[in-house]
């Protein structure tokens, strides 16, 4: 009696420990969203590459800005970070999944990450990964309509045929930055897996990448490869449209780099409401991957300087928009304007940072700035306040402006800083990028 009783406990006990792991499975499958059976938007975390609660963070940020290669691209420089910084997104590759860090760019079209077997790879401190481990990985072939993508996504000139010399092979590609960086390997198809910004896991099946066997970084221990947000063919916005509502997604940047940043894609990213500025897009060239808009000039006070001169040969198109860029350069003849229209307005002792030859003004307290706004093509302007144009530098204790010249180039860059507490969409399908100052700490689409 007593070894039946306790046969029965037993058996009650193990009944409720299944009872309690088919819960915890149904629940799973409920809080899973497979996006290649619907039209759902979904949104995720953007990490500062600089915040202490990033992963990558390094107590030593490398100020080194990689820029992908190409003729339309700004040219060869160093680009310092003073703070904005890059960011991060978070997901998984693989079943089962192997998580990658990798920085969100919306200046080039290809997701990469490095893979083993690994003839030259640079170290990081999460491991790499490897494809031979996953039931989910799939080799795209020279012969496959996916392996043209490639050189749609980049000038011919950027993009060796290797498919010449071995037609049945696999789909290499290789991506080249300006500061030496590079990727090269082959074109894959995986299951990719994130967690959303509501806690819900979304699997996006069958997402074209770069399996990385040779790569070249100049920024070790940290990245793990970059996921591509610009307008390309192979771009990660393009891949995913059909299945969350079309090609758009849009981004708040948080000033404070303790907070995370958001990014939204497909139903729900629009910027709606009062306050939005929308400007056309620029198309450079067909399939082009950069987000280019045209600015006229800027409002400094009261006085108008104009973006272009009597030596600047481009009128449209004259700006890149690029959230991966810390700073904002401008073309030399410009940022010369504009840096003695700022010194005229404000009535303090300037000088030139020596570390990365910002426009600096010596103040103990925060200084009374004038008003600033980038004019658009189509008339709109859109006003930036002192959080966006001008940081405090801690070592100078002086406040310096967040542009810089670009010294070779007929166009600017919009960068980061400037992007700080705007909700700003990009909309492929339509051709328009839209700006909305959006308190981006306290703000929540979902």
């Amino acid at each position: 009696m007593a070894m039946l009783c306790r046969l029965q406990k037993n058996n009650y006990i193990i009944a409720i420990i299944n009872l309690f792991f088919f819960h915890l499975m149904y629940c799973s499958v409920l809080a899973t969203t497979n996006i290649n059976n619907n039209n759902g938007g979904f949104s995720a975390h953007l990490i500062r590459k600089n915040s202490p609660n990033s992963p990558l963070y390094k107590h030593k940020n490398n100020k080194v800005h990689r820029r992908l290669m190409g003729p339309n691209t700004p040219g060869s420089r160093m680009k310092i970070d003073p703070g904005s910084g890059e960011h991060i997104m978070k997901f998984s590759m693989g079943t089962p999944p192997f998580d990658i860090y990798a920085i969100a760019d919306t200046g080039s079209d290809l997701l990469w990450t490095q893979c083993q077997p690994c003839k030259a790879c640079y170290k990081t401190n999460f491991g790499v990964f490897d494809p031979r481990k996953s039931s989910t990985y799939r080799n795209i072939t020279c012969r496959a309509s996916d392996c043209r993508l490639v050189a749609l996504s980049r000038p011919l000139d950027y993009q060796p045929n290797f498919c010449r010399e071995n037609p049945k092979g696999p789909c290499l590609y290789r991506y080249a930055y300006m500061d030496t960086s590079s990727s090269t390997g082959a074109l894959a198809k995986e299951t990719v897996t994130l967690t959303s910004t509501t806690g819900k896991v979304v699997t996006l099946k069958d997402i074209i990448f770069g399996c990385g066997n040779e790569n070249n970084s100049t920024i070790t221990g940290t990245e793990m490869g970059v996921i591509g947000l610009g307008r390309g063919p192979l771009s990660f916005v393009s891949q995913i449209a059909p299945y969350v509502g079309g090609k758009r997604f849009s981004h708040c940047l948080v000033p404070d780099p303790n907070i995370e940043s958001k990014i939204y894609f497909g139903n729900g990213s629009e910027v709606l409401g009062e306050g939005v500025l929308t400007v056309p897009l620029f198309d450079e060239q067909p399939g082009g991957s950069n987000y280019y808009v045209t600015v006229p000039g800027i409002t400094i006070g009261n006085d108008f300087v104009p973006f272009n001169s009597t030596g600047t040969l481009l009128t449209k198109g004259n700006m890149l928009v690029d959230s991966g860029t810390p700073m904002t350069y401008l073309p030399q003849e410009f940022f010369d304007r504009v840096v003695a229209q700022l010194k005229k307005t404000v009535e303090l002792e300037s000088f030139i940072s020596p570390e990365d030859s910002t426009l600096c003004f010596n103040s103990t307290t925060v200084p009374k700035f004038p008003t600033v706004a980038l004019h658009f093509e189509g008339g709109g302007e859109l006003p930036l306040n002192e959080t966006q144009l001008f940081q405090r530098n801690e070592e100078t204790k002086a406040f310096c402006f967040m542009m810089v010249n670009t010294t070779t180039e007929d166009y600017g860059t919009f960068g980061g800083s400037l992007q700080i507490d705007f909700l700003i969409g990009f909309d492929l399908d339509t051709k328009v990028v839209s700006f909305k100052p959006t308190n981006c700490a306290n703000f929540n689409k979902s």
